[in-house]
């Protein structure tokens, strides 16, 4: 048996987009003139608040379906159950628990309407997904923006617009606000780093789904998955119901990303009503993508990579943007341009890769047949 060679291009271009940000990151943090303390309980927090989110977009990749821009769908349906454990006055980490098993129904319907569209589109889910968010925003502006308060009863003036009907632009959640955060108080002293403040219960119940997808992985409707994410007319041939089991994974990573909005928005403090949603899917996949994931595969490492080079990203950027041009909106821009840039760059290489790995099969199947004649 031959050992294969490390191939260091191949190498290189898997990882040139967490490189890219590393460089990014080593540049600015100098130039922001921030402390090594404040950055790392920044990227703490933002750990807690976005890393459930991103695990839930694992599933879909697994199955076959790439980037789940249709997360959008199950953080809608979060928001919808925060709202209503808002205007029940249920607070703290109980009103967070109301609002998860209020949206499970409302996930697994958006969900299983996604799923069933997405079978029809096989091959273009991505770009089907982020249509897909669109339309049900549309439906969720309805829900909120006119049926909250005139068809379902909302009994609290404080989070209705004053026509009587319609939720206001934001909800106060000060009552739920960074509950599950400081449920478990715990701060750790490094040196260099100074006090840490760690959300603990949050990062229990991450950890926790870690472990529940690396189960999940092992279980026969997760072995189904991958079985269908390789090759679908192989897995159908194997007896896998391929409709079926992609239909799944949509509902599961729906209902997770309706968690991971209220988990989000709990440390928040408060609700952008027509809005918290509208990026979340897009900053998710960008934080996934840097962290060096591709769209036929991601792993939980790629998660917590990711959300600490994008957002170390985030928190320097608008610094470095003031210190080098005197305006820190240069950096905001930065920021923003470099979220869709990444995207936008996965995908062209991923392509790229596919291609030329076709291409790379072709050209072995051509001289196998010469050998053959």
């Amino acid at each position: 048996m031959k050992k294969k060679k490390f191939d260091f291009r191949a190498a290189l271009r898997r990882s040139s987009v967490p490189l890219m940000f590393i460089i990014i990151c080593a540049i600015c943090i100098p130039l922001s003139g921030l402390s090594a303390n404040m950055l790392a309980n920044e990227i703490v927090t933002r750990m807690g608040r976005n890393a459930f989110l991103i695990l839930s977009l694992l599933i879909p990749i697994m199955a076959g379906m790439g980037l789940n821009f249709g997360m959008t769908l199950g953080a809608m349906a979060g928001q919808i159950g925060l709202i209503l454990a808002s205007d029940w006055q249920i607070v703290g980490v109980p009103g967070m628990v109301l609002a998860m098993i209020l949206s499970i129904p409302i996930s697994v319907l958006l969900g299983l309407f996604c799923g069933k569209i997405l079978n029809m589109a096989k091959g273009r889910e991505m770009i089907t997904s982020y249509i897909m968010s669109f339309f049900i925003n549309g439906v969720y502006q309805l829900v909120v923006l006119y049926m909250m308060g005139s068809v379902i009863p909302i009994k609290h003036t404080s989070i209705k617009l004053p026509r009587g009907y319609g939720i206001r632009n934001t909800v106060s959640l000060l009552n739920m606000r960074q509950k599950l955060d400081n449920l478990i108080p715990f701060s750790v002293k490094l040196p260099f780093f100074g006090e840490i403040r760690i959300p603990l219960m949050t990062f229990i119940i991450i950890a926790l789904m870690c472990l529940v997808i690396v189960w999940f992985r092992r279980t026969k409707l997760g072995q189904d998955m991958r079985a269908v994410g390789q090759d679908m007319e192989v897995a159908r041939d194997a007896g896998i119901n391929v409709e079926r089991t992609r239909i799944v994974a949509i509902v599961i990573s729906t209902v997770l990303a309706g968690f991971g909005m209220i988990i989000y928005l709990q440390n928040m403090g408060n609700i952008a009503t027509y809005s918290s949603h509208s990026q979340i899917g897009m900053f998710c996949i960008a934080a996934l993508l840097v962290g060096g994931a591709s769209v036929d595969k991601a792993s939980i490492g790629n998660v917590f990579l990711g959300v600490i080079l994008f957002h170390l990203m985030f928190i320097v950027a608008p610094r470095a943007g003031a210190a080098i041009t005197g305006d820190s909106m240069i950096g905001e821009y930065f920021r923003v341009f470099v979220s869709y840039a990444v995207i936008t760059v996965a995908l062209v290489m991923y392509e790229t890769n596919k291609r030329r790995a076709k291409s790379a099969e072709g050209k072995k199947l051509a001289e196998a047949q010469k050998g053959e004649g």
